[in-house]
């Protein structure tokens, strides 16, 4: 690491927005990102996830998929699938569309639709359709994990954002730690650790951002209620500038 980078890192504790929408820099986005992951739950292999984004004329996509692995491939053959599409703004990833299912089939499948001009949004769970107020920044659970990419250095060790997983809009606080080195298939890495404040009776989360691949997702922990862990962990991603 550089001597401007150890300066720029030991400072990013003091140097963190209070929210998403304050703390964005003009940065253009990669042209393509392509990421795979190793899902685990209880330390136990059970999927393999692959992730694109893509990006050009003032558009993104993002498609996520799910693959069961090992026994649980008997069982479930159905492929989980999150896209988010949207816009490239100033103030980075500004999502339009939101859907979630397991299989064409699933009548538990979700959708978000983002009215900018309107301030609205409308969120469908099987059945259940709901209108709410759109609050600036909102971004849903996809677009959140990439909107780390569009972060300016940051100003304080929290972080407060809207984000919606298509059944409903939550207001989630993360705090952030700088410096965190973690093992990973692809090598040690430098990350930025963001942990979800919660409620002993609500799931926790934790995610490592590595500020050597644009602050892009390396691990994510999620801890339930009953205690069960899932754990996905990077195990390729590449990067694809724009082009000069």
């Amino acid at each position: 690491m550089s001597g401007r980078s150890r300066q720029w890192s030991a400072c990013i504790a003091a140097l963190l927005a209070t929210t998403l929408a304050g703390a964005f820099a003009a940065t253009s986005a990669p042209r393509q990102v392509v990421a795979s992951f190793d899902v685990y739950r209880n330390g136990f292999p059970i999927a393999v996830m692959h992730e694109t984004f893509e990006a050009s004329d003032g558009k993104y996509r993002i498609v996520s998929e799910s693959h069961a692995t090992g026994i649980l491939a008997l069982f479930e053959r159905r492929v989980v699938r999150f896209v988010s599409t949207g816009m490239l703004s100033a103030e980075g990833l500004r999502p339009l569309r939101f859907e979630g299912k397991r299989g064409d089939d699933d009548p538990r499948r979700v959708r978000g639709a983002f009215d900018w001009d309107g301030r609205r949004l409308t969120i469908e769970h099987g059945e259940r359709i709901q209108t709410l107020p759109l609050p600036r920044g909102t971004q849903d659970r996809l677009s959140f994990l990439y909107q780390f990419m569009f972060l300016a250095p940051p100003r304080e060790a929290r972080l407060t954002l809207d984000m919606t997983n298509g059944r409903k809009l939550g207001h989630y606080v993360y705090t952030l730690r700088a410096d965190v080195e973690i093992d990973t298939p692809l090598g040690r890495m430098t990350t930025l650790h963001a942990v979800k404040q919660h409620k002993p009776d609500e799931s926790g989360t934790e995610i490592w951002f590595a500020p050597q691949y644009r602050y892009l997702p390396v691990k994510m922990l999620i801890t339930e209620e009953d205690g069960t862990r899932y754990e996905q962990v990077i195990t390729r991603l590449e990067v694809k500038e724009t082009a000069p």
